[in-house]
């Protein structure tokens, strides 16, 4: 399959490469799919109104439900960005790793 080491060398690379470009994608559809979800900020824009509104009642189990829920929806986009922003680290070692590999043989090894 491969007759020198040099092949080994640039397919491995190559795949390090393309791993990196994929989760570089990854993590681009990620962050702009969290920024564009407008339906989690419309929930949490409610729920904030519904415990003012429980606040100024004096319901205070709805109160606490609703605060809940504004907790959860805060961790969920918390949890989103830090995935997208762990892929964008995970494709720059890639793809750094990449070009460490690839260097010496596409340019010449000095």
């Amino acid at each position: 399959m491969f007759e020198n080491n040099v092949q080994i060398i640039m397919s491995i690379g190559g795949l390090v490469f393309a791993l990196g470009i994929v989760c570089l994608v990854i993590s681009i559809i990620i962050l702009a799919r969290q920024a564009m979800n407008k339906n989690i900020r419309t929930i949490a824009e409610s729920t904030a109104k519904l415990a003012q509104k429980g606040l100024t009642d004096g319901v205070s189990g709805l109160v606490g439900n609703a605060s809940m829920l504004l907790s959860s929806l805060n961790d969920l986009t918390q949890s989103n960005t830090g995935i997208g922003i762990f892929f964008v680290f995970l494709s720059i070692a890639l793809l750094a790793v990449a070009y460490f590999l690839l260097k010496p043989i596409l340019f010449g090894a000095a």
